[in-house]
């Protein structure tokens, strides 16, 4: 196995047992937390200070080199507009994320215990994404006709 394969699946592995140890694959705990004026439970902000501070980290670590440090090239994000891509994108995330009490990495990991809300989240996840390639296409194509005209 190459160990570019070996890392993911290690990085992967890892990450799927920390949700699983965190809660955050179960959407019981998550839709608690998320219920601020029900019965709110505050434990899930320290798995995402956590990860957060693991994050800032990692950045701070990525700014500083060119190379991975399996010595593929870094590319950080440049663009630091808020846009309505990235506006839209965020309220359809969290709306789903309140409703299901999934986010997609949670759901692949309840979605490997078998979970049928699992299942049917990750069908319609899998759906949505089907949907945005193909109006990205559709307009891509609009775009490049309009450019020729």
């Amino acid at each position: 196995m190459q160990r570019h394969h070996f890392a993911a699946l290690f990085s992967g592995l890892i990450f799927g047992f920390g949700l699983l140890l965190s809660g955050m694959a179960n959407p019981t705990k998550v839709l608690s937390f998320l219920d601020l004026a029900g019965a709110w439970d505050p434990s899930l902000i320290l798995v995402m200070g956590g990860a957060i501070a693991v994050g800032l980290i990692a950045f701070a670590v990525a700014k500083r080199r060119r190379y991975s440090f399996l010595g593929e090239p870094i590319h950080l994000p440049t663009k630091r507009r808020l846009d309505t891509r990235l506006i839209l994108g965020s309220l359809g995330f969290g709306i789903g994320w309140g409703l299901a009490g999934f986010c997609p990495g949670p759901a692949l990991v309840a979605l490997g215990t078998g979970a049928p809300k699992a299942v049917v989240f990750t069908l319609a996840m899998l759906a949505g994404m089907a949907i945005y390639e193909g109006l990205e296409s559709h307009l891509e194509c609009s775009r490049q006709a309009e450019n020729k005209v």
